[in-house]
């Protein structure tokens, strides 16, 4: 009997592949931190996403979307900076990255598909 879940088009040693889509998160949850991991995840996600079975692509979706989202708010709050508000809302983008990584990586550990990939919070 076959797995009625299972892609027939992707590899079976890529169904149920958690590492890179793990690794990601990793690299988001230290974005704030570092900035470089920020983009070499991006990177990774598109890479990945077209070969992926759709429950592991909606977590690549997710993570690219945390990712233009993080920059949109960032350049915000760069903006706001010299009026002094700019300082507190890269502390909470930071804040919202780490949180969305981690809401993503409990629904990937789990073997879910991300919920709502395209939601501005979580």
């Amino acid at each position: 009997m076959t797995d009625p879940i299972a892609d027939p088009a992707v590899p079976p040693r890529l169904q149920d592949d958690k590492t890179l889509p793990l690794i990601i998160y990793v690299l988001l949850i230290a974005g704030p931190v570092t900035g470089v991991s920020h983009v070499v995840a991006v990177i990774l996600a598109y890479i990945s996403r077209k070969d992926a079975p759709d429950w592991l692509a909606s977590h690549y979706q997710f993570q690219i979307r945390t990712f233009w989202l993080s920059l949109l708010f960032w350049t915000i709050a760069a903006i706001l900076t010299p009026v002094g508000v700019g300082v507190v809302l890269f502390v909470a983008v930071g804040l919202w990255i780490i949180v969305r990584a981690i809401v993503g990586l409990s629904n990937l550990l789990k073997g879910q598909p991300y919920p709502t990939p395209k939601n501005w919070m979580l």
